[in-house]
């Protein structure tokens, strides 16, 4: 019989040691599941999940880049913006506070932070939503976490003067 690699890594119990830090912990079987759970709930998304999307698509927010039903671990979050390391959960009536304060810091852990918004909220004050994600990326924006320790980076006028720029736009 003629095995794929990808059929070939499924038949393993083991996690993956290729591919863009996958695993976590997770069989190749179990990150299939996942990953087709989370094909499925894009595909049929919930109507607020639709009117947040229409919003957080191609960038336009502040030019952040989101992607929806997104594996991250054991979890499938509902927004995911990789670069500022943030997830928009959109909660409905069914969520509960223990197993989400569990998932959240089973997040952090993996350096993700998690802000929630309602279904009431995203269907009657989008504008206070975005407002409110826009806030949170604006966190996420700030100084590296782990800056040099000796102080060896470039101040921005210092940078300015070696590059022989200016940062505002023009040449200088």
């Amino acid at each position: 019989m003629n095995w794929t690699l990808r059929d070939q890594a499924k038949q393993l119990n083991t996690p993956p040691l290729q591919g863009r830090g996958r695993g976590w912990g997770l069989s190749a079987l179990d990150i299939a599941e996942l990953q087709s759970r989370a094909r499925q709930m894009r595909n049929n998304p919930t109507e607020p999940e639709k009117r947040l999307w229409r919003s957080l698509s191609n960038g336009q927010l502040d030019g952040h880049k989101f992607r929806r039903q997104q594996v991250v671990g054991w979890f499938i979050a509902d927004f995911v913006c990789a670069s500022a390391k943030l997830i928009i959960e959109v909660d409905g009536d069914t969520h509960e506070e223990l197993v989400d304060r569990a998932r959240d810091k089973a997040l952090s852990e993996q350096g993700y932070r998690t802000i929630r918004v309602t279904n009431h909220d995203v269907m009657s004050n989008m504008d206070g939503v975005l407002t409110f994600i826009s806030e949170a990326l604006r966190k996420a924006d700030g100084p590296h976490p782990n800056p040099s320790p000796k102080g060896e980076g470039l101040k921005r006028v210092e940078a300015q003067k070696l590059l022989g720029i200016s940062l505002e736009g023009s040449a200088g």
